[in-house]
Protein backbone atom coordinates (compact mmCIF):
# COMPACT_ATOMS: atom_id res chain seq x y z
CA UNK A 1 0.00 0.00 0.00
CA UNK A 2 1.35 3.41 -1.00
CA UNK A 3 0.37 6.43 1.12
CA UNK A 4 1.05 9.81 -0.47
CA UNK A 5 0.52 12.94 1.63
CA UNK A 6 -0.99 15.71 -0.50
CA UNK A 7 -1.25 17.93 2.57
CA UNK A 8 -0.25 17.76 6.23
CA UNK A 9 -1.43 21.09 7.63
CA UNK A 10 -4.23 22.20 9.92
CA UNK A 11 -6.78 24.91 9.14
CA UNK A 12 -4.57 27.81 10.27
CA UNK A 13 -2.42 27.47 7.14
CA UNK A 14 -5.23 29.22 5.26
CA UNK A 15 -3.97 32.29 3.44
CA UNK A 16 -0.28 31.49 3.91
CA UNK A 17 1.67 31.83 0.63
CA UNK A 18 3.04 28.54 -0.77
CA UNK A 19 6.53 30.07 -0.77
CA UNK A 20 6.50 30.09 3.03
CA UNK A 21 9.30 27.81 4.39
CA UNK A 22 7.90 24.42 5.33
CA UNK A 23 4.54 25.22 3.75
CA UNK A 24 1.76 22.70 4.35
CA UNK A 25 -1.43 22.30 2.34
CA UNK A 26 -4.59 21.21 4.16
CA UNK A 27 -4.37 17.55 5.21
CA UNK A 28 -5.25 14.96 2.59
CA UNK A 29 -3.79 11.62 1.49
CA UNK A 30 -3.90 9.48 -1.63
CA UNK A 31 -3.79 5.70 -1.30
CA UNK A 32 -2.22 3.78 -4.19
CA UNK A 33 -3.04 6.70 -6.46
CA UNK A 34 -6.73 5.73 -6.55
CA UNK A 35 -8.32 6.34 -3.12
CA UNK A 36 -8.43 9.94 -1.89
CA UNK A 37 -9.07 10.72 1.76
CA UNK A 38 -10.41 14.25 2.30
CA UNK A 39 -11.20 16.26 -0.84
CA UNK A 40 -10.23 19.65 0.52
CA UNK A 41 -9.99 22.91 -1.44
CA UNK A 42 -6.26 22.55 -2.18
CA UNK A 43 -6.13 19.00 -3.56
CA UNK A 44 -5.59 20.10 -7.16
CA UNK A 45 -2.96 22.67 -6.18
CA UNK A 46 -1.06 20.05 -4.22
CA UNK A 47 -1.36 17.45 -6.97
CA UNK A 48 0.05 19.93 -9.47
CA UNK A 49 2.91 20.92 -7.17
CA UNK A 50 3.97 17.32 -6.52
CA UNK A 51 3.32 15.87 -9.95
CA UNK A 52 0.38 13.69 -8.91
CA UNK A 53 -2.02 12.51 -11.61
CA UNK A 54 -5.24 13.26 -9.75
CA UNK A 55 -7.28 12.07 -12.74
CA UNK A 56 -6.54 8.48 -11.69
CA UNK A 57 -8.56 8.83 -8.47
CA UNK A 58 -11.39 6.29 -8.46
CA UNK A 59 -12.89 6.79 -5.00
CA UNK A 60 -13.18 9.63 -2.50
CA UNK A 61 -13.89 9.29 1.22
CA UNK A 62 -14.12 12.03 3.84
CA UNK A 63 -13.24 12.13 7.54
CA UNK A 64 -15.51 15.12 8.22
CA UNK A 65 -16.99 18.19 6.62
CA UNK A 66 -14.86 21.01 8.01
CA UNK A 67 -13.76 23.29 5.20
CA UNK A 68 -10.10 22.28 5.24
CA UNK A 69 -11.08 18.61 4.74
CA UNK A 70 -14.08 18.84 2.45
CA UNK A 71 -14.80 21.10 -0.50
CA UNK A 72 -17.85 20.59 -2.70
CA UNK A 73 -16.18 22.07 -5.77
CA UNK A 74 -13.28 19.64 -5.42
CA UNK A 75 -15.72 16.73 -5.19
CA UNK A 76 -17.62 17.89 -8.27
CA UNK A 77 -14.43 18.16 -10.32
CA UNK A 78 -13.26 14.71 -9.25
CA UNK A 79 -16.67 13.20 -9.94
CA UNK A 80 -16.69 14.79 -13.39
CA UNK A 81 -13.35 13.11 -14.03
CA UNK A 82 -14.82 9.71 -13.10
CA UNK A 83 -14.24 9.39 -9.36
CA UNK A 84 -16.96 8.17 -7.00
CA UNK A 85 -17.63 9.86 -3.65
CA UNK A 86 -18.45 7.12 -1.14
CA UNK A 87 -20.34 8.35 1.91
CA UNK A 88 -19.65 6.69 5.27
CA UNK A 89 -21.74 6.96 8.37
CA UNK A 90 -19.93 6.54 11.67
CA UNK A 91 -19.28 2.90 12.58
CA UNK A 92 -19.80 1.74 9.01
CA UNK A 93 -17.97 -0.76 6.82
CA UNK A 94 -17.81 -0.95 3.04
CA UNK A 95 -15.87 -2.82 0.39
CA UNK A 96 -14.48 -0.38 -2.18
CA UNK A 97 -12.46 -2.02 -4.91
CA UNK A 98 -9.83 -4.08 -3.10
CA UNK A 99 -10.21 -2.07 0.11
CA UNK A 100 -12.31 -3.02 3.10
CA UNK A 101 -12.86 0.28 4.87
CA UNK A 102 -14.17 0.61 8.41
CA UNK A 103 -15.24 3.99 9.77
CA UNK A 104 -15.16 4.75 13.49
CA UNK A 105 -16.49 7.78 15.35
CA UNK A 106 -13.76 10.31 16.14
CA UNK A 107 -13.56 12.63 19.15
CA UNK A 108 -13.82 15.88 17.19
CA UNK A 109 -16.71 17.57 18.89
CA UNK A 110 -17.09 20.63 16.65
CA UNK A 111 -18.07 18.30 13.80
CA UNK A 112 -20.68 15.70 14.65
CA UNK A 113 -19.90 13.41 11.70
CA UNK A 114 -16.13 13.12 12.27
CA UNK A 115 -14.69 9.68 11.51
CA UNK A 116 -11.43 7.77 11.47
CA UNK A 117 -10.79 5.03 8.90
CA UNK A 118 -9.23 1.58 8.97
CA UNK A 119 -8.21 0.73 5.41
CA UNK A 120 -7.42 -2.92 4.72
CA UNK A 121 -6.30 -4.01 1.24
CA UNK A 122 -6.12 -7.69 2.22
CA UNK A 123 -2.39 -7.51 2.85
CA UNK A 124 -1.73 -4.26 4.74
CA UNK A 125 -3.73 -2.12 7.13
CA UNK A 126 -3.63 1.66 7.56
CA UNK A 127 -5.43 3.49 10.35
CA UNK A 128 -6.05 7.13 9.46
CA UNK A 129 -6.95 9.19 12.54
CA UNK A 130 -7.38 12.87 11.57
CA UNK A 131 -8.97 14.95 13.16
CA UNK A 132 -9.68 14.00 16.75
CA UNK A 133 -8.53 14.02 20.34
CA UNK A 134 -7.11 10.74 21.67
CA UNK A 135 -8.82 7.61 20.34
CA UNK A 136 -12.17 6.30 21.52
CA UNK A 137 -12.28 2.97 23.36
CA UNK A 138 -13.85 1.12 20.43
CA UNK A 139 -10.95 2.34 18.28
CA UNK A 140 -8.55 0.77 20.74
CA UNK A 141 -10.48 -2.50 20.54
CA UNK A 142 -10.35 -2.39 16.74
CA UNK A 143 -6.62 -1.68 16.72
CA UNK A 144 -5.90 -4.65 18.96
CA UNK A 145 -6.38 -6.67 15.77
CA UNK A 146 -3.22 -4.98 14.48
CA UNK A 147 -2.28 -2.40 11.86
CA UNK A 148 0.83 -1.74 9.83
CA UNK A 149 0.67 2.04 10.17
CA UNK A 150 -1.32 4.69 12.00
CA UNK A 151 -1.48 8.36 11.01
CA UNK A 152 -2.29 10.40 14.11
CA UNK A 153 -3.58 13.93 14.53
CA UNK A 154 -0.84 16.19 15.89
CA UNK A 155 -2.44 19.59 15.54
CA UNK A 156 -0.95 20.94 18.76
CA UNK A 157 2.77 20.94 19.48
CA UNK A 158 4.46 20.62 22.87
CA UNK A 159 2.07 23.10 24.43
CA UNK A 160 0.50 22.66 27.85
CA UNK A 161 -2.98 23.80 28.79
CA UNK A 162 -4.27 24.44 25.27
CA UNK A 163 -8.06 24.16 25.06
CA UNK A 164 -7.83 22.40 21.71
CA UNK A 165 -6.80 19.14 23.38
CA UNK A 166 -10.51 18.36 23.68
CA UNK A 167 -10.70 17.78 19.92
CA UNK A 168 -7.06 17.51 18.78
CA UNK A 169 -3.85 15.89 20.01
CA UNK A 170 -0.79 17.59 21.36
CA UNK A 171 2.53 15.76 21.13
CA UNK A 172 2.36 14.33 24.64
CA UNK A 173 -0.97 12.76 23.74
CA UNK A 174 0.64 11.27 20.63
CA UNK A 175 3.42 9.84 22.77
CA UNK A 176 0.95 8.26 25.18
CA UNK A 177 -0.98 6.73 22.30
CA UNK A 178 2.22 5.23 20.95
CA UNK A 179 3.14 3.76 24.33
CA UNK A 180 -0.27 2.08 24.53
CA UNK A 181 -0.52 0.91 20.92
CA UNK A 182 3.05 -0.12 20.03
CA UNK A 183 2.28 -3.79 20.65
CA UNK A 184 -0.40 -3.65 17.93
CA UNK A 185 0.92 -1.15 15.37
CA UNK A 186 4.22 -1.18 13.50
CA UNK A 187 4.66 2.45 12.37
CA UNK A 188 3.48 5.74 13.82
CA UNK A 189 3.17 8.89 11.70
CA UNK A 190 1.90 12.35 12.64
CA UNK A 191 0.09 14.81 10.39
CA UNK A 192 -2.26 17.83 10.58
CA UNK A 193 0.28 20.17 12.16
CA UNK A 194 -0.86 23.72 12.93
CA UNK A 195 1.35 26.54 11.70
CA UNK A 196 0.93 28.56 14.90
CA UNK A 197 1.44 25.68 17.34
CA UNK A 198 4.57 23.93 16.05
CA UNK A 199 8.27 24.53 15.63
CA UNK A 200 9.72 24.21 12.10
CA UNK A 201 9.39 20.82 10.42
CA UNK A 202 13.08 19.89 10.62
CA UNK A 203 13.21 20.36 14.41
CA UNK A 204 9.89 18.61 14.90
CA UNK A 205 10.85 15.66 12.71
CA UNK A 206 14.22 15.23 14.44
CA UNK A 207 12.63 15.30 17.88
CA UNK A 208 9.86 12.84 17.04
CA UNK A 209 12.19 10.44 15.26
CA UNK A 210 14.01 9.92 18.55
CA UNK A 211 10.75 8.30 19.69
CA UNK A 212 10.29 6.33 16.45
CA UNK A 213 7.46 8.57 15.32
CA UNK A 214 7.63 9.81 11.73
CA UNK A 215 6.57 13.35 10.85
CA UNK A 216 4.73 13.66 7.54
CA UNK A 217 5.31 16.54 5.14
CA UNK A 218 3.60 17.53 1.91
CA UNK A 219 4.59 15.29 -0.98
CA UNK A 220 5.89 12.50 1.26
CA UNK A 221 5.20 8.97 0.02
CA UNK A 222 5.37 6.02 2.41
CA UNK A 223 4.85 2.33 1.67
CA UNK A 224 3.69 -0.46 3.93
Amino acid sequence: MKIQFLGTGAADWKGVPPEFPGYRYFSSVLIDGVLLIDPGPEVFLSANRYGVDISKVEWIINTHTHGDHYNEETVKKLEAAGAEFVHFERNDQRLIGNYRITSVAANHSTCEDAKHFLIDDGSKKLYYALDGSWLMYNEYVLLQQGADMIVLDATIGDIKGDYRIFEHNNLNMVRELKYSLSQYINRFVISHMALTLHEPHEKLAEKMLLENIETAYDGLTLEI
